[in-house]
């Protein structure tokens, strides 16, 4: 089926440059199908076009296919994860008065060390710390949590925990509503720029390589429309697959700033593709190599594994039991489908669908398809290891 147009949905991040770059560099097109690209301003929107079916696709928190498989959230129509769109890309920050009292502690934001940054928030709040994040069922709300409950303050039970949609996070820091967020670029890079604000701590500081967004679809969609989903799948993977190339970041840049999609400076945009990001007012910049990462390291295979550190992490905090949450989980990352629908465009496949999550500290050599797959460094940062073949 050629021809086709599939509505698609996505919220004004960098993180949507899968979808966007697929359709503007003509990946799309190649693969027989055009993409009707429809911008969502939070993620609650985004997530009821694809579960009501104004979109066929959408750019996704990869928790919240999860989430619902477990029943969490109020929506129960299934959802199938295809791909990972990206891996981290996420910055937390905190308000001038919080990085002001942290500096004359002593703190030194050098934009790396958790467990110093982590100490060095906790020590500046005045009474409960209260976070900004994008959704309640976010990679932004599982590190945050991670990180603070490793930290020896339980998340989410002593700080409080506030939704604010990214493009508002800037504008919640500035009318002191929330101390500290975490938020995908360049929404954090926004409170920079505007002075309210300033960066603490890239999101791979505390997980190395965090699933950030997924290609979700509703899975009756997967099985009623194998053909446009292989034509799109193509397309988003051999989109990422030139993002991942250092020479495309400028123009990506200018593409991703359009009044359509981000509609901000392209010179911002570029400090998420190029990893170096502007922390603070003054100026200080820090290099992140790996801040978002687009295809490198099989950044795109929905690891089985990685959907059961999200199930055992929400069924934690709400009470379900957390070998069955992890059990639905599998079943939502797709790489059944995934290995089905890229295995003629020389895409890395994996010899597995699972692995220990936190055990590479540099990258290695894996078995796969290809011979050729090497993954990255994706360690915690309390040095944890999550082996999901493990029980609770």
């Amino acid at each position: 089926m050629s021809g086709a147009t599939l509505a698609v949905g996505f919220v004004p991040l960098v993180d949507a440059a899968p979808l966007i770059v697929a359709q503007e560099m003509g990946f799309a097109s190649e693969e027989g199908i055009e993409l009707d690209l429809q911008r969502a301003a939070s993620w609650s929107q985004v997530r009821d076009m694809l579960v009501l079916g104004r979109v066929e696709a959408a750019h996704m928190l990869s928790p919240v296919p999860v989430a619902m498989a477990l029943g969490l959230g109020g929506m129960a129509t299934p959802l199938s994860a295809v791909s990972v769109l990206s891996v981290n890309g996420d910055v937390i920050g905190v308000s001038g008065a919080v990085a002001e009292r942290m500096r004359a502690a002593g703190y030194r934001f050098d934009f790396a060390d958790a467990t110093a940054a982590g100490r060095a928030l906790i020590a500046a709040a005045r009474g409960r710390l209260r976070l900004g994040v994008p959704f309640p069922f976010s990679m932004h709300s599982e590190l945050i949590y991670y990180w603070l409950s490793a930290l020896g303050l339980p998340a989410p039970q002593e700080v409080d925990i506030r939704t604010v949609p990214p493009p508002l996070m800037a504008r919640a820091i500035a009318a002191d509503e929330i101390d500290a967020f975490c938020v995908g670029e360049p929404w954090g890079s926004i409170a920079v720029e505007t002075g309210v604000g300033e960066l603490l701590l890239p999101g791979n500081a505390i997980w190395a390589f965090a699933p950030e967004k997924v290609l979700a679809v509703r899975t009756d969609w997967a099985e009623d429309a194998p053909v446009l989903l292989g034509q799109l799948m193509r397309a988003v993977w051999r989109a990422g697959r030139w993002l991942g190339q250092p020479d495309s970041h400028t123009v990506a840049s200018e593409i991703l700033a359009r009044s359509e999609y981000l509609d901000m400076p392209a010179e911002v945009i570029d400090r998420a593709m190029t990893g170096r990001l502007t922390i603070s007012a003054s100026g200080g910049e820090r290099h992140v190599p790996g801040f978002v990462e687009f295809h490198r390291g099989a950044a795109n295979f929905p690891w089985r594994s990685q959907a059961a550190w999200i199930a055992r992490q929400l069924a934690a905090r709400t009470g379900l039991d957390r070998d069955e949450a992890a059990r639905l989980a599998r079943q939502v990352f797709r790489t059944d489908l995934y290995r089905r629908m890229l295995r003629d465009t020389g895409a890395e496949l994996p010899g597995a669908s699972e692995k220990l999550e936190g055990a590479v500290e540099t990258d290695i050599a894996v078995a796969s398809v290809s011979g050729r797959l090497f993954l990255r460094r994706d360690r915690f940062f309390d040095g944890r290891i999550f082996d999901p073949s493990a029980p609770d």
